[in-house]
């Protein structure tokens, strides 16, 4: 349960201001606020989310557990190196109509952004993929619907920028410290 919370509290700020999020928005405010669009945007968090758990939680087991503390801190390394780069979309000029081209765009763009990062990193953390997926699933999918119905002009509006970057420094000591803990802690 823990594990649920945690992944779902942690990928709802961590997509936050993300790049998938601004995506949802724009296309929301260019299409229109349509329900597929929201169901083409949820499903897209449920299968980043959970495809980042699971790949997570199989490194995990494939390695020794200080190898494994590593790996994690690596993976909060990469989420917050993610998270500290600026967005900078553009507005789509001549937006795609095709779901199936939104859903594919966006889930390129998730599977490597901050939120999924944490995800990965909890499921080789705690190896329990399928709770910690959940969570991720659940707060990705809360993330992209707030964008969806705030659209840009209101999300332009939110400090997401400085939430970002202090989100980033938080996920960088975190990364310090597991990684000093695997390097020095006693066999």
């Amino acid at each position: 349960m823990d594990g649920f919370l945690i992944a779902a509290l942690l990928a709802f700020a961590l997509a936050t201001g993300g790049r998938d999020q601004w995506m949802v928005a724009r296309w929301a405010d260019a299409l229109g606020s349509s329900g597929a669009l929201l169901a083409v945007a949820v499903l897209s968090s449920i299968a980043s989310a959970g495809a980042m758990a699971w790949i997570g939680a199989e490194f995990a087991a494939l390695l020794p557990r200080r190898a494994g503390q590593m790996l994690v801190a690596f993976a909060l390394g990469a989420a917050a190196l993610e998270l500290a780069f600026p967005v900078r979309l553009q507005s789509p000029q001549e937006p795609t109509r095709s779901l199936g081209a939104i859903a594919i765009v966006l889930l390129a763009r998730q599977i490597g952004d901050g939120a999924r990062f944490a995800v990965f990193a909890l499921a080789a953390w705690t190896a329990v993929p399928f709770t910690t997926g959940l969570g991720g699933a659940l707060g990705g999918a809360a993330a992209v619907a707030a964008g969806w119905s705030a659209g840009g002009a209101v999300l332009a509006r939110w400090p997401l920028r400085g939430l970002r970057l202090c989100l980033a420094a938080g996920l960088a000591l975190a990364a310090l410290f597991i990684g000093l803990d695997a390097r020095f802690a006693a066999a």
